[in-house]
């Protein structure tokens, strides 16, 4: 997840104008805003975090950190004013802290254990300056200086403010006040002169020149494509060059070749990419980077590292070695000389071997820990992370495995032990893992030694809590205003003596007074001030309306000016009810901010019956519908196989139309406490649990043979409209006619329920209110995703009506089917309606022959 931090200028050289008339405070704001638009176009873009730091003094300067959101981002990003000093140094300083603040707590750097490029954060720092004299209260600075000092505590583990995956990157506006004659120069944008650019290229980024508004706008396109997850390297090489290499690819000796002669592919500051796995979405890992220092339990404490390490190449021709199953990490380096004179080489099938100076115990450069390779292609450049010394360890694993088939013999465990003896003790863990990744047996103890002293470990444990403690301060300080100084100023006319103002006891008890403290009457020391008499604050005193100063009486002055304070200030309200002023200026971009507006609301009562649907609001539209249902996640063909398949004569029936209904007819407010192998459902009516052929996990649909079954079941229908149920005498609901008056449902309700005991009556508003419920609750099983559809039979079963009524259901949810587009749900749901259809023909075909016979 990329953070972005946005370090804006906001001294008095930022009200500056340019010819267009505006500030360049202006332009620093709607280069933000064009920056998220353009970064947004991307989807990764949504796990951004997005961070604003000015040049206020700390820690007042950090606008929005960790916590705020990206509504806050924005409401303090308009709110910005110019006024103060160029205080880049110090601004630098913050912005690095809030970006370490939770690196120690978290364990990211692992100081002492090896540097892991896939344990990162990668944050991008985009300062918009413009590029002025650094100005502080100790005067005009000509060099960037940022402070030693830091307030996070284990800051002294690393020599540099920043971190190896921490890029800083500058937009120097250099618009001009005047508009120029002189024609745009189009091309790339160069670097700026200013101090700050020496502090780009350190960290790995770079600065940029803008001097038009059309430069400004190429120059965050490119920051949006510098937006990598990656860790920054020094490369150094080691050793005498390479001999050169003809255009056949082959070493040609007779080229002479300047060894001492500084080249720039001899020294790279770049970096390598990280990729996120595919699946998880988060860097994967097996082996570290080496640290410059052997862990020793005699160690005191630990040396501080520097923000990139500096990784050595030989350029020694070697062959890549790599044996099978055992992992390596692979990391792109970004476009350098380095890399465009390896790829000149043509050489895809050698390697240089990467070293980390004193890494090594018995050795001053260290063992090899991975190598350099030109891709296949020879498209980029890659650097093979292994385990440290594979030299060594390959041959002796390729032996165990090939040779002695994992049956080590004693001078092989000799070899072995030689072998870890070179080996950091932070090394030991991951090849542990390695070796049991492969298969090989436990050859590395489990009581495993960090090589840390137990000082050493006590110390970052004790860094650790100290953090939070400071991380914790620094988040609520987030967003506050600093504190302005008010105070009352008496001048002494009498010219005798000292004034009163300029006694510290006076200027205490005064603060007192007006409310700024309280007052405590035992450290009043009246013998000082004889002849002074000091009136407390009276709550009891009704509030005066004077119009002059001068109607105030003596004794009241000092009530008067806590009333006046209070007043000016408006720290209490004084009027029940009274709303804000910042309630009635909202900005016109934030008055449709509905739901800022609803987290400050207190949480709502509990629903009476939560089996309820909830209700949406319709603020602003009554006709708002809920758009998270509204989704495809059926593929567009349909289900291979036979689409009519014909039920065998000598096939058993499916469990579904066989089973048997519990014979009480139960309506939506009415609940059973006891069920005998069913469960109620949520639109309150009791179901047998679908049986297990009918439930599909894997997404195929309901088998055919059972949708023939569903489909008999729900046209089971007798000539009276009721649904009747095979190897059952329950009648589960309907009527003849939807034209039969409420008194004959009452009297046929007992003749024809007479049977089933404890049976309810439904009248037809309550079938009215049963199907509402029916249909509501089949919009929402059309809405879910997958192709469970058993449910959705269920509740066409239990619609209450006659034939007609049922058929218009089915008509209803082909509807919503077909809105979610739905295919297969509406194959079947057609099959049904045939089925229907043909028996209400046959009823009508029945009901003329028998009017005919009378």
């Amino acid at each position: 997840m990329p953070i972005l931090l946005f370090l804006i200028d906001t001294s008095a050289s930022m009200n500056q104008r340019t010819d267009l008339g505006t500030s360049y405070l202006d332009i620093a704001k709607g280069a933000v805003e064009l920056f998220l638009k353009l970064r947004a176009r991307d989807p990764a873009s949504r796990g951004d975090r997005y961070m604003l730091v000015t040049y206020d003094e700390p820690p007042y300067c950090i606008k929005a950190g960790w916590k705020e959101n990206h509504a806050t981002f924005m409401s303090e990003l308009k709110n910005l004013q110019a006024s103060g000093l160029t205080t880049l140094g110090q601004a630098l300083r913050s912005s690095f802290d809030l970006l370490n603040l939770n690196r120690l707590i978290s364990g990211i750097d692992n100081y002492g254990q090896g540097r892991n490029p896939f344990f990162l954060e990668p944050s991008i720092l985009i300062t918009i300056t413009d590029g002025n004299k650094l100005t502080s209260t100790a005067g005009v600075q000509e060099e960037l200086h940022l402070p030693l000092n830091s307030p996070l505590p284990g800051s002294e583990l690393t020599k540099e403010p920043f971190r190896w995956d921490q890029r800083l990157f500058a937009l120097v506006l250099r618009l001009p006040g005047l508009a120029s004659m002189e024609p745009e120069q189009v091309g790339s944008v160069p670097t700026d002169e200013s101090a700050i650019t020496q502090m780009c290229e350190v960290t790995g980024g770079r600065s940029y020149c803008v001097r038009t508004q059309r430069m400004l706008n190429q120059c965050l396109e490119s920051l949006v494509q510098k937006i990598q997850s990656g860790v920054v390297i020094n490369f150094e090489k080691t050793g005498p060059d390479p001999l050169p290499v003809g255009e056949d690819g082959l070493m040609d000796s007779a080229r002479p070749s300047n060894s001492f002669a500084a080249q720039p592919w001899h020294s790279c500051h770049k970096l390598i990419y990280v990729r996120p796995n595919s699946k998880t979405g988060v860097p994967v890992g097996h082996w570290p980077i080496p640290e410059s220092f052997w862990p020793d339990q005699n160690l005191p404490s630990l040396p501080p590292r520097t923000s990139h390490p500096v990784v050595r190449f030989s350029c020694v021709d070697c062959e890549p070695m790599v044996i099978d199953k055992l992992p390596f990490d692979k990391y792109e380096l970004e476009p350098s000389p380095l890399t465009q004179y390896i790829l000149e080489r043509k050489s895809p099938h050698t390697c240089w071997q990467v070293f980390v100076t004193s890494s090594g115990k018995y050795n001053e450069l260290g063992y090899p820990f991975g190598y350099l390779k030109a891709s296949t292609t020879l498209t980029c450049v890659n650097l093979f992370v292994m385990p440290y010394n594979y030299p060594v360890l390959l041959p002796l694993l390729d032996d165990l495995f090939k040779v002695h088939k994992l049956k080590a013999n004693l001078k092989w465990r000799q070899a072995f032990d030689s072998y870890l003896k070179t080996l950091p003790p932070y090394y030991l863990l991951p090849l542990k893992k390695a070796l049991r990744m492969m298969g090989a047996p436990n050859l590395i103890s489990d009581n495993l030694d960090c090589g840390l002293s137990y000082s050493v470990i006590s110390y970052l444990k004790k860094l650790s809590q100290q953090t939070k403690l400071e991380s914790e301060r620094i988040l609520a300080s987030v967003g506050k205003k600093p504190p302005q100084e008010i105070g009352i100023r008496v001048k002494n006319h009498s010219g005798v003596g000292v004034s009163l103002t300029h006694s510290k006891n006076f200027r205490k008890l005064l603060k007192e007074i007006i409310g700024e403290s309280a007052p405590r009457l035992t450290e009043l020391n009246t013998k000082e001030f004889a002849g002074f008499q000091l009136g407390l604050l009276n709550k009891d005193l009704k509030p005066q309306t004077y119009r002059n100063a001068y109607d105030i009486p003596r004794r009241g002055l000092l009530d008067q000016l806590t009333r006046m304070r209070s007043n000016l200030l408006k720290t209490h309200k004084f009027i029940v009810g009274q709303d804000e002023d910042s309630l009635h200026s909202v900005p016109v971009a934030q008055m449709g901010n509905y739901q800022e507006y609803l987290k400050t609301l207190a949480s709502p009562l509990r629903e009476i019956d939560p089996d309820q649907p909830k209700r949406l609001h319709t603020f602003g539209n009554p006709f708002k519908q809920d758009k998270k249902g509204m989704m495809i996640d059926e593929a567009d063909e349909f289900v291979a196989g036979p689409q009519n398949k014909v039920k065998r004569p000598g096939e058993a029936s499916s469990p579904l139309s066989s089973k048997r209904r519990r014979n009480v007819t139960v309506i939506p407010e009415v609940h059973e406490e006891k069920m005998e192998n069913g469960q109620l459902t949520p639109d309150g009516f009791l179901s047998k649990p679908a049986p297990p052929e009918l439930m599909n996990t894997a997404g195929d649909g309901i088998p055919h043979n059972q949708l023939d079954s569903l489909s008999d079941d729900f046209a089971c229908l007798r000539k009276d409209g009721l649904i009747h149920k095979p190897g059952t005498n329950a009648i589960l609901g309907g009527s003849k006619s939807g034209s039969v008056s409420v008194e004959d449902r009452k009297v046929s309700g007992t003749s024809a329920l007479g049977t089933v005991a404890n049976a309810l009556q439904i009248t037809p508003a309550m079938a009215q209110g049963i199907n509402a419920d029916i249909k509501h609750q089949l919009m929402k099983e059309v809405r879910k995703f997958g192709r469970k559809y058993e449910r959705i039979f269920i509740l066409l079963e239990e619609v209450q009506g006659p034939l007609a009524v049922k058929k218009q259901f089915v008509e209803f949810t082909i509807k919503e089917a077909s809105r979610f587009k739905r295919r297969v749900l509406i194959q079947y749901l057609e099959k049904v309606l045939e089925k229907i259809d043909s028996h209400h023909h046959l009823n009508n075909v029945n009901h003329i022959n028998s009017r005919s016979s009378c």
